[in-house]
């Protein structure tokens, strides 16, 4: 399985994602912000944390628009796996595949510590690797990881079951307590907390490890 993760100018846990692909045992390939095309054979893009372009205008609003975003779009359009993690996952509502957006925490406060996250669903390769309703630990460090969206947005997320994560103590004061959320056809996943961060017992913990896990396993059955 071969995973590509994509760096933009102020990303910085680029390294991080491609680390626990590798872990999960995907091949890995390295995309820049300027390339228009994914690799040959790519079938899972990582969209990873940190600052795009400074967090400039909104978060993740220039790196929607750079020329690598429209080759992610078209893999997400023809039933391509992406996750995209803190920053990455601004960046994927901001190119509209997946609904809402990310505001200012709710205290205005930048919030860097592990929280408690609930699988919320485990209908997807991303969440397959735990049981619904499991606590684990996951590190948060983000400004802007406030979930908005409207009412019918809402309902329709939890009436499809594509709430995939919810916070167990809300820290940043996302509705419904949301931390994560799936695409319509459950292949796009974004959340604010950091599971590559926690994918070796040596780093304080394997909790995020289950995600990559899952998701290679499912596209090596495929």
């Amino acid at each position: 399985m071969k995973a590509a993760v994509v760096t933009f100018p102020g990303s910085n846990c680029d390294r991080d994602l491609a680390v626990a692909f590798e872990k999960a045992g995907a091949e890995v390939v390295r995309v820049w912000h300027k390339d228009s095309e994914l690799p040959a054979g790519v079938d899972v893009v990582g969209v990873p944390g940190g600052f795009s372009f400074g967090d400039y205008l909104r978060c993740g609003a220039i790196a929607a628009q750079s020329p690598i975003a429209a080759a992610v779009k078209a893999h997400a359009d023809r039933g391509g796996y992406v996750i995209g993690i803190c920053n990455g996952f601004q960046v994927l509502t901001e190119m509209h595949l997946l609904p809402g957006a990310l505001m200012r925490n709710a205290g205005l406060k930048f919030i860097c510590k592990p929280v408690q996250l609930i699988v919320g669903t485990t209908d997807s390769a991303f969440t397959a690797g735990y049981a619904k309703g499991q606590a684990i630990t996951v590190p948060v460090a983000h400004h802007d990881g406030n979930y908005t969206a409207d009412a019918e947005t809402i309902a329709r997320l939890k009436g499809e079951d594509r709430i995939a994560f919810r916070y167990g103590a809300n820290p940043n004061g996302s509705m419904e307590d949301i931390a994560g959320i799936l695409s319509d056809n459950r292949r796009v996943l974004g959340m604010m907390p950091h599971p590559e961060r926690v994918v070796d017992a040596e780093h304080g913990g394997t909790d995020g490890a289950a995600v990559f896990a899952g998701l290679i396993g499912k596209m090596a059955l495929a």
